[in-house]
């Protein structure tokens, strides 16, 4: 038993409390006013990766990958007879990986572990509904 015990609590010293309890991408609620319009999702890099009708749910990865690689996306609505509207949406670090941390992860869930996973990070907003304005005749 204490030899089960010892072993939980090395592996869990081996991992940061973010990847543990979060996950790497995000599901964000997509809507408008007007419904029905068309938006598309741009990363950093300019690449699409996601497009759609409002309202719509679209998962969103939140790290590339790399060390403390969090991502940022701009959002672009459309619809005729309408202005469009870009927005930004932006991945920031959460209680997990700060609070977490403190109790759980320590020092390698900081700096070795969260940091290549996106647990470590929460996009915002996680919902967008921008009321687009009506084009001017």
């Amino acid at each position: 038993m204490k030899k089960m015990i010892a072993a939980l609590l090395c592996m869990s010293s081996l991992t940061g409390c973010a990847t543990i309890v979060g996950d790497n991408t995000q599901l964000i609620q997509v809507n408008s006013d007007p419904s029905g319009s068309s938006f598309k999702i741009k990363d950093e890099t300019g690449a699409i990766v996601a497009q759609g009708t409002t309202p719509q749910g679209v998962t969103l990865a939140k790290s590339d990958g790399s060390y403390f690689g969090k991502k940022s996306y701009q959002i672009t609505f459309n619809k005729d007879g309408y202005t469009p509207v870009t927005l930004p949406l932006k991945a920031s670090a959460n209680g997990w990986y700060i609070g977490g941390n403190i109790v759980f992860g320590g020092l390698i869930g900081w700096l070795a572990v969260d940091p290549f996973n996106g647990g470590m990070y929460t996009l915002k907003p996680k919902s967008l509904s921008p009321i687009m304005a009506p084009q001017a005749k």
